[in-house]
Protein backbone atom coordinates (compact mmCIF):
# COMPACT_ATOMS: atom_id res chain seq x y z
CA UNK A 1 0.00 0.00 0.00
CA UNK A 2 1.35 3.42 -0.98
CA UNK A 3 2.24 5.76 1.86
CA UNK A 4 -0.17 8.64 2.38
CA UNK A 5 0.97 12.09 1.35
CA UNK A 6 1.10 14.97 3.80
CA UNK A 7 -1.90 17.20 3.17
CA UNK A 8 -0.64 20.66 2.22
CA UNK A 9 -3.55 23.11 2.06
CA UNK A 10 -2.28 26.32 0.43
CA UNK A 11 -4.97 28.88 1.23
CA UNK A 12 -5.28 32.62 0.69
CA UNK A 13 -4.66 33.54 4.33
CA UNK A 14 -2.67 30.59 5.66
CA UNK A 15 -0.91 27.35 4.79
CA UNK A 16 -1.90 24.22 6.67
CA UNK A 17 -0.12 20.87 6.86
CA UNK A 18 -1.62 17.61 8.13
CA UNK A 19 -0.04 14.20 8.51
CA UNK A 20 -2.31 11.20 9.08
CA UNK A 21 -1.34 7.65 9.92
CA UNK A 22 -3.52 4.60 9.37
CA UNK A 23 -3.90 2.53 12.52
CA UNK A 24 -5.89 -0.62 13.25
CA UNK A 25 -8.51 1.47 15.01
CA UNK A 26 -8.67 4.02 12.16
CA UNK A 27 -6.90 7.27 11.38
CA UNK A 28 -4.59 9.18 13.72
CA UNK A 29 -3.33 12.72 13.18
CA UNK A 30 0.41 12.88 13.83
CA UNK A 31 1.10 16.48 12.81
CA UNK A 32 -0.96 19.62 12.25
CA UNK A 33 0.08 23.22 11.90
CA UNK A 34 -0.80 26.54 10.27
CA UNK A 35 1.42 29.30 8.91
CA UNK A 36 -0.13 32.71 8.11
CA UNK A 37 0.31 34.43 4.76
CA UNK A 38 0.43 38.19 4.28
CA UNK A 39 -2.56 39.75 2.47
CA UNK A 40 -2.30 39.70 -1.36
CA UNK A 41 0.16 36.78 -1.33
CA UNK A 42 -2.52 34.67 -3.05
CA UNK A 43 -5.43 36.46 -4.77
CA UNK A 44 -8.50 34.55 -6.01
CA UNK A 45 -6.50 31.34 -6.17
CA UNK A 46 -3.56 32.88 -8.07
CA UNK A 47 -0.14 32.99 -6.38
CA UNK A 48 1.13 36.58 -6.52
CA UNK A 49 4.22 36.19 -4.30
CA UNK A 50 5.84 32.81 -4.82
CA UNK A 51 8.79 33.45 -2.50
CA UNK A 52 6.44 34.22 0.42
CA UNK A 53 4.57 30.95 -0.11
CA UNK A 54 7.82 28.99 -0.32
CA UNK A 55 9.10 30.61 2.90
CA UNK A 56 5.83 29.80 4.70
CA UNK A 57 5.93 26.13 3.62
CA UNK A 58 9.56 25.79 4.73
CA UNK A 59 8.78 27.44 8.07
CA UNK A 60 5.88 25.06 8.65
CA UNK A 61 8.02 22.00 7.87
CA UNK A 62 10.71 23.16 10.27
CA UNK A 63 8.27 23.94 13.05
CA UNK A 64 6.43 20.61 12.73
CA UNK A 65 9.74 18.74 12.27
CA UNK A 66 8.36 16.98 9.20
CA UNK A 67 10.72 14.74 7.26
CA UNK A 68 8.31 13.40 4.67
CA UNK A 69 8.59 15.19 1.31
CA UNK A 70 5.59 13.78 -0.61
CA UNK A 71 2.57 16.10 -0.44
CA UNK A 72 -0.91 16.45 -1.88
CA UNK A 73 -2.19 19.93 -2.73
CA UNK A 74 -5.50 21.36 -3.95
CA UNK A 75 -6.51 24.21 -6.23
CA UNK A 76 -9.77 26.16 -6.49
CA UNK A 77 -11.38 29.19 -8.09
CA UNK A 78 -12.05 30.30 -11.66
CA UNK A 79 -9.06 28.34 -12.96
CA UNK A 80 -10.90 25.08 -12.21
CA UNK A 81 -13.87 23.81 -14.25
CA UNK A 82 -15.93 20.85 -13.00
CA UNK A 83 -18.71 19.45 -15.18
CA UNK A 84 -20.83 16.33 -15.22
CA UNK A 85 -21.13 15.04 -18.78
CA UNK A 86 -22.56 12.00 -20.56
CA UNK A 87 -20.75 10.13 -23.33
CA UNK A 88 -21.47 6.92 -25.26
CA UNK A 89 -20.39 3.76 -23.46
CA UNK A 90 -16.86 2.70 -24.36
CA UNK A 91 -13.87 0.83 -22.98
CA UNK A 92 -11.44 2.56 -20.58
CA UNK A 93 -8.85 2.78 -23.38
CA UNK A 94 -11.32 4.33 -25.82
CA UNK A 95 -12.51 6.73 -23.13
CA UNK A 96 -8.98 7.93 -22.39
CA UNK A 97 -8.46 8.65 -26.10
CA UNK A 98 -11.85 10.32 -26.49
CA UNK A 99 -11.80 12.64 -23.46
CA UNK A 100 -9.46 15.39 -24.77
CA UNK A 101 -11.67 15.87 -27.83
CA UNK A 102 -14.88 15.70 -25.77
CA UNK A 103 -13.54 18.21 -23.24
CA UNK A 104 -13.32 20.91 -25.91
CA UNK A 105 -17.12 21.03 -26.05
CA UNK A 106 -17.45 21.70 -22.31
CA UNK A 107 -14.49 23.85 -21.28
CA UNK A 108 -14.09 27.57 -22.09
CA UNK A 109 -10.31 27.28 -22.32
CA UNK A 110 -8.05 26.03 -25.10
CA UNK A 111 -7.23 22.35 -24.75
CA UNK A 112 -3.53 23.23 -24.74
CA UNK A 113 -4.00 25.53 -21.73
CA UNK A 114 -5.54 23.00 -19.32
CA UNK A 115 -4.80 19.82 -17.44
CA UNK A 116 -7.73 17.40 -17.78
CA UNK A 117 -8.89 14.53 -15.60
CA UNK A 118 -12.13 12.59 -15.29
CA UNK A 119 -13.90 9.92 -13.29
CA UNK A 120 -16.70 7.57 -14.31
CA UNK A 121 -19.57 8.09 -11.86
CA UNK A 122 -22.15 5.86 -13.61
CA UNK A 123 -21.34 3.10 -16.10
CA UNK A 124 -24.81 3.29 -17.68
CA UNK A 125 -27.47 5.96 -17.13
CA UNK A 126 -31.14 5.77 -18.12
CA UNK A 127 -30.19 6.86 -21.66
CA UNK A 128 -27.66 4.05 -22.00
CA UNK A 129 -24.67 6.43 -21.79
CA UNK A 130 -21.84 6.80 -19.28
CA UNK A 131 -21.87 9.67 -16.76
CA UNK A 132 -18.49 11.26 -16.14
CA UNK A 133 -17.16 13.93 -13.84
CA UNK A 134 -14.86 16.06 -16.00
CA UNK A 135 -12.29 18.33 -14.33
CA UNK A 136 -10.07 20.84 -16.09
CA UNK A 137 -7.56 23.18 -14.46
CA UNK A 138 -5.49 25.92 -16.05
CA UNK A 139 -2.04 24.55 -16.70
CA UNK A 140 -0.27 27.73 -15.56
CA UNK A 141 -2.05 27.68 -12.18
CA UNK A 142 -1.19 24.01 -11.62
CA UNK A 143 2.40 24.81 -12.60
CA UNK A 144 2.58 27.75 -10.16
CA UNK A 145 1.32 25.66 -7.22
CA UNK A 146 3.54 22.67 -7.95
CA UNK A 147 6.54 24.98 -8.43
CA UNK A 148 6.28 26.60 -4.99
CA UNK A 149 6.09 23.11 -3.49
CA UNK A 150 9.24 22.04 -5.37
CA UNK A 151 11.00 25.29 -4.44
CA UNK A 152 10.29 24.38 -0.81
CA UNK A 153 12.17 21.09 -1.46
CA UNK A 154 9.00 18.99 -1.39
CA UNK A 155 7.46 16.61 -3.92
CA UNK A 156 3.90 17.40 -5.16
CA UNK A 157 2.61 13.88 -5.87
CA UNK A 158 -1.09 14.78 -6.04
CA UNK A 159 -2.92 17.87 -7.30
CA UNK A 160 -6.59 17.71 -6.33
CA UNK A 161 -9.60 20.03 -6.37
CA UNK A 162 -10.52 21.73 -3.08
CA UNK A 163 -14.26 20.92 -3.31
CA UNK A 164 -13.51 17.19 -3.63
CA UNK A 165 -10.82 17.11 -0.94
CA UNK A 166 -13.29 18.75 1.46
CA UNK A 167 -15.78 16.01 0.52
CA UNK A 168 -13.17 13.30 1.23
CA UNK A 169 -12.47 14.84 4.63
CA UNK A 170 -16.20 15.03 5.31
CA UNK A 171 -16.85 11.40 4.35
CA UNK A 172 -14.14 10.13 6.72
CA UNK A 173 -16.01 11.77 9.60
CA UNK A 174 -19.69 11.68 8.62
CA UNK A 175 -21.70 8.87 7.06
CA UNK A 176 -24.63 9.86 4.86
CA UNK A 177 -27.48 7.54 3.96
CA UNK A 178 -27.63 6.66 0.24
CA UNK A 179 -30.54 9.06 -0.30
CA UNK A 180 -29.41 11.79 2.13
CA UNK A 181 -28.32 15.06 0.54
CA UNK A 182 -26.29 17.81 2.22
CA UNK A 183 -24.75 21.10 1.14
CA UNK A 184 -21.06 21.19 2.09
CA UNK A 185 -19.57 24.70 2.02
CA UNK A 186 -15.88 25.16 2.71
CA UNK A 187 -15.43 28.88 3.38
CA UNK A 188 -11.89 30.06 2.76
CA UNK A 189 -10.50 33.56 3.16
CA UNK A 190 -11.14 34.48 -0.48
CA UNK A 191 -12.80 31.46 -2.14
CA UNK A 192 -15.65 29.27 -0.93
CA UNK A 193 -16.22 25.78 -2.35
CA UNK A 194 -19.83 24.58 -2.56
CA UNK A 195 -20.38 20.85 -2.99
CA UNK A 196 -23.84 19.24 -2.85
CA UNK A 197 -23.47 15.59 -1.92
CA UNK A 198 -25.93 12.69 -1.91
CA UNK A 199 -24.61 9.54 -0.27
CA UNK A 200 -21.03 9.54 -1.53
CA UNK A 201 -21.74 11.21 -4.87
CA UNK A 202 -21.12 14.85 -5.71
CA UNK A 203 -24.20 16.20 -7.50
CA UNK A 204 -23.10 19.83 -7.94
CA UNK A 205 -19.98 21.90 -7.30
CA UNK A 206 -19.24 25.58 -7.60
CA UNK A 207 -16.46 27.85 -6.37
CA UNK A 208 -17.47 31.42 -5.51
CA UNK A 209 -14.92 34.19 -4.94
CA UNK A 210 -16.26 35.29 -1.59
CA UNK A 211 -14.98 34.36 1.85
CA UNK A 212 -13.94 35.42 5.32
CA UNK A 213 -11.84 38.33 4.04
CA UNK A 214 -15.06 40.17 3.25
CA UNK A 215 -15.81 40.45 6.98
CA UNK A 216 -12.35 41.93 7.63
CA UNK A 217 -12.55 44.35 4.70
CA UNK A 218 -15.98 45.70 5.70
CA UNK A 219 -15.05 46.10 9.38
CA UNK A 220 -11.88 47.91 8.33
CA UNK A 221 -13.75 50.19 5.93
CA UNK A 222 -16.88 50.93 7.95
CA UNK A 223 -15.18 51.34 11.35
CA UNK A 224 -12.02 52.98 9.98
CA UNK A 225 -9.63 50.62 11.74
CA UNK A 226 -6.45 48.83 10.60
CA UNK A 227 -6.55 45.40 9.02
CA UNK A 228 -5.04 43.83 12.15
CA UNK A 229 -7.67 45.50 14.35
CA UNK A 230 -10.41 44.38 11.98
CA UNK A 231 -9.19 40.77 12.25
CA UNK A 232 -9.30 41.01 16.06
CA UNK A 233 -12.82 42.46 16.01
CA UNK A 234 -13.97 39.81 13.51
CA UNK A 235 -13.01 37.00 15.86
CA UNK A 236 -14.59 38.74 18.87
CA UNK A 237 -11.24 39.38 20.53
CA UNK A 238 -11.76 42.94 21.81
CA UNK A 239 -14.37 44.70 23.92
CA UNK A 240 -14.42 48.51 24.04
CA UNK A 241 -15.95 50.64 26.79
CA UNK A 242 -19.76 50.71 26.85
CA UNK A 243 -19.83 48.08 24.09
CA UNK A 244 -20.14 50.67 21.32
CA UNK A 245 -17.62 49.17 18.91
CA UNK A 246 -18.71 45.54 19.40
CA UNK A 247 -22.28 46.61 18.52
CA UNK A 248 -20.95 48.22 15.35
CA UNK A 249 -18.93 45.11 14.59
CA UNK A 250 -22.01 42.95 15.03
CA UNK A 251 -23.97 45.16 12.63
CA UNK A 252 -21.22 44.92 9.99
CA UNK A 253 -20.90 41.15 10.50
CA UNK A 254 -24.63 40.65 10.04
CA UNK A 255 -24.61 42.69 6.83
CA UNK A 256 -21.70 40.76 5.36
CA UNK A 257 -23.16 37.42 6.49
CA UNK A 258 -26.38 38.24 4.64
CA UNK A 259 -24.43 38.97 1.44
CA UNK A 260 -22.47 35.72 1.72
CA UNK A 261 -25.54 33.64 2.56
CA UNK A 262 -27.33 35.15 -0.43
CA UNK A 263 -24.44 34.16 -2.70
CA UNK A 264 -24.46 30.59 -1.37
CA UNK A 265 -28.24 30.43 -1.71
CA UNK A 266 -28.07 31.39 -5.39
CA UNK A 267 -25.97 28.30 -6.04
CA UNK A 268 -28.39 26.13 -4.07
CA UNK A 269 -31.37 27.63 -5.91
CA UNK A 270 -29.68 26.97 -9.26
CA UNK A 271 -29.04 23.35 -8.28
CA UNK A 272 -32.62 22.82 -7.11
CA UNK A 273 -33.99 24.41 -10.30
CA UNK A 274 -31.90 22.20 -12.58
CA UNK A 275 -32.04 18.93 -10.64
CA UNK A 276 -34.73 16.44 -9.68
CA UNK A 277 -33.17 16.40 -6.20
CA UNK A 278 -35.15 18.31 -3.59
CA UNK A 279 -34.49 16.43 -0.35
CA UNK A 280 -31.63 18.54 1.01
CA UNK A 281 -31.39 17.88 4.75
CA UNK A 282 -28.80 20.36 6.07
CA UNK A 283 -25.92 22.73 5.40
CA UNK A 284 -22.47 21.71 6.66
CA UNK A 285 -19.81 24.40 7.02
CA UNK A 286 -16.01 24.17 7.09
CA UNK A 287 -13.23 26.75 7.03
CA UNK A 288 -12.30 29.37 9.60
CA UNK A 289 -15.36 31.53 8.88
CA UNK A 290 -17.61 28.54 9.58
CA UNK A 291 -17.45 29.56 13.26
CA UNK A 292 -19.28 32.88 12.61
CA UNK A 293 -22.66 32.84 14.39
CA UNK A 294 -23.86 35.71 12.18
CA UNK A 295 -23.20 33.56 9.12
CA UNK A 296 -25.00 30.58 10.69
CA UNK A 297 -28.09 32.68 11.27
CA UNK A 298 -27.99 34.18 7.78
CA UNK A 299 -27.62 30.80 6.04
CA UNK A 300 -30.44 29.31 8.12
CA UNK A 301 -32.69 32.24 7.22
CA UNK A 302 -31.91 32.04 3.50
CA UNK A 303 -31.96 28.24 3.13
CA UNK A 304 -34.48 27.32 5.85
CA UNK A 305 -32.18 24.41 6.64
CA UNK A 306 -30.28 23.51 9.83
CA UNK A 307 -26.61 24.54 9.79
CA UNK A 308 -23.75 22.68 11.48
CA UNK A 309 -19.98 23.12 11.67
CA UNK A 310 -17.86 20.20 10.50
CA UNK A 311 -15.47 18.57 12.97
CA UNK A 312 -12.50 17.38 10.89
CA UNK A 313 -11.31 15.19 13.80
CA UNK A 314 -14.65 13.53 14.57
CA UNK A 315 -13.41 10.08 13.48
CA UNK A 316 -9.70 10.88 13.71
CA UNK A 317 -7.67 10.11 16.83
CA UNK A 318 -5.38 12.92 18.00
CA UNK A 319 -1.90 11.68 18.90
CA UNK A 320 -1.10 12.27 22.61
CA UNK A 321 1.92 14.41 21.72
CA UNK A 322 -0.27 17.02 20.00
CA UNK A 323 -2.13 19.96 21.56
CA UNK A 324 -5.69 18.67 21.37
CA UNK A 325 -7.15 22.06 22.38
CA UNK A 326 -5.35 23.73 19.45
CA UNK A 327 -6.51 21.07 17.01
CA UNK A 328 -10.09 21.29 18.27
CA UNK A 329 -10.09 25.08 17.94
CA UNK A 330 -8.95 24.84 14.31
CA UNK A 331 -10.95 21.77 13.35
CA UNK A 332 -13.14 23.54 10.72
CA UNK A 333 -10.02 24.85 8.93
CA UNK A 334 -8.51 21.35 8.78
CA UNK A 335 -11.11 19.65 6.55
CA UNK A 336 -9.38 20.19 3.18
CA UNK A 337 -6.02 19.18 4.70
CA UNK A 338 -7.54 15.98 6.09
CA UNK A 339 -8.94 15.16 2.66
CA UNK A 340 -5.53 15.76 1.10
CA UNK A 341 -3.73 13.71 3.75
CA UNK A 342 -5.84 10.69 2.71
CA UNK A 343 -4.27 10.74 -0.76
CA UNK A 344 -1.38 8.60 -1.97
CA UNK A 345 0.58 8.37 -5.21
CA UNK A 346 -1.36 6.97 -8.19
CA UNK A 347 -4.65 6.61 -6.34
CA UNK A 348 -7.91 7.88 -7.86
Amino acid sequence: MAKNCIGLDIGSSSIKAIQLKKRNRGLEVRAFGMEPLAPQTIVDGTIMDQSAVVAAIRSLWRRLKLRQKDVAIAIAGHSVIIKKISVPRMSPTELAEHIPQEAEHHIPFSRDDVEIDYEVVLEQNVSGQMDLLLVAAKREVVADYTQVVRDASLNPLVVDVAAFTAQNGFEVNYKLGPEETVVLINIGAAISNINIIRGQQSLFTRDVTIGGNLFTEEIQKQLNVSQDEAEVYKTGGRQEEQGMVPQSVERVMEGVADIMAGEFQRSLDFFLATSAESNVSRVCLAGGTAKSLALHRAIEQHSRLPVEVIDAWRNVTIHPSLDSAYLTAHSPEALVGVGLALRAANDK
